[in-house]
């Protein structure tokens, strides 16, 4: 459940052909969940081995088309096993299928688009290469949280302008080849997403912006800002849906008290959204069904029916419209 997302570009996704979306990553397993509901292609994820560990784990995620992909800090022996993957990514690519992978190779919630690792480019031109009459789009994709840390929360979802990766083909490829094709998505990138360069102004900046109570989530509105240093600041409204939240958390008491133990186990506030997601999708819903039995048992069926349906409706409501500050 999230607040809102906001999503423009949808336009510019192909209906057919084999596409890779490029996609900035500043909020772990909850990233690829947000393109991929709002995105019409069928997507396949390269994702980090380390998360496949766990049989059940692996099941699951292998059950979502994700794909492990594997780096220097997984053991320089399992780089091995990335020659498999890439095998894999040539097949999709030359079946028309749609690959999503995010090239700053790790999660960071830095508002900040950061260098792009070059292994999108072996997976583009490695499947150019064994199919010359292969087209590949690119399209770059650029997200943006108001609060990535505040589950349910409110989003940017901007799809970026289709590139041609055959373009940028050359049977001998060198670095600045590579670099060139980097620059133009990472460009698109910083403007698909809030980007505050990383810099010793950096912290400075993004302290402004929160002062401000800007809405993250208006993307080329904040890049402005940032790029003129002129920040204007919101007025915070009052939100009497705050006053929902004592009957919400009461309603809700046990799934709340597990996801306060879960998140002390969360030692990076990249992945706190996922694990907040997953405790009460899991959660939420059975416990507000015992309660309905309970009550079904104590008073009538009417009642029952009555509090569920109450229940649901006070916490979508408060879900869409509690008040999400800039972080």
């Amino acid at each position: 459940m999230t607040k809102k997302i906001i999503v423009n570009g949808k336009e510019n996704i192909p209906k057919k052909g084999a596409v890779l979306f490029m996609v900035n990553h500043p909020n772990g397993l909850i990233d690829p969940l947000i393109v991929t509901t709002n995105n019409p292609r069928t997507n396949y994820f390269l994702t980090r081995a380390a998360s496949f560990k766990k049989p059940l784990v692996r099941w699951f995620l292998n059950s979502l088309n994700l794909i492990p992909i594997y780096r220097m800090r997984d053991g320089v022996n399992q780089l091995n096993k990335n020659k498999g993957v890439f095998e894999k990514c040539f097949n999709l690519l030359n079946n028309h299928k749609a690959l999503m992978i995010f090239p700053e190779g790790s999660h960071d919630k830095r508002r900040t688009v950061r260098s792009l690792s070059k292994g999108f480019s072996r997976i583009v031109f490695g499947a150019i290469e064994r199919n010359p009459k292969l087209e590949i789009q690119i399209i770059p994709v650029g997200i943006t949280y108001q609060d990535l840390s505040g589950y349910p929360f409110k989003v940017s979802l901007n799809y970026g302008t289709p590139i041609l990766a055959n373009d940028f083909y050359k049977s001998n490829l060198n670095n600045s080849d590579i670099k060139k094709i980097k620059d133009v998505i990472s460009d698109q990138l910083k403007v698909l997403s809030v980007h505050i360069p990383l810099s010793k102004n950096y912290e400075k900046t993004l302290e402004k912006l929160n002062s401000a109570n800007v809405d993250f989530t208006k993307v080329n509105e904040v890049n402005s800002m940032i790029q003129t240093n002129i920040i204007n600041k919101k007025e915070r409204k009052v939100n009497l849906v705050r006053f929902l939240r004592p009957f919400v958390l009461l309603n809700s008491l046990i799934p709340w008290l597990l996801w306060k133990y879960v998140k002390n186990k969360v030692t990076e506030v990249e992945f706190i959204s996922t694990f907040k997601f997953g405790v009460g999708s899991l959660t939420v819903i059975p416990f507000l069904l015992v309660n309905t039995y309970i009550i079904y048992n104590i008073f009538t069926l009417k009642s029952s029916i009555v509090y569920f349906g109450c229940s649901i409706l006070i916490v979508l409501i408060y879900s869409k419209f509690h008040p999400t500050p800039a972080k």
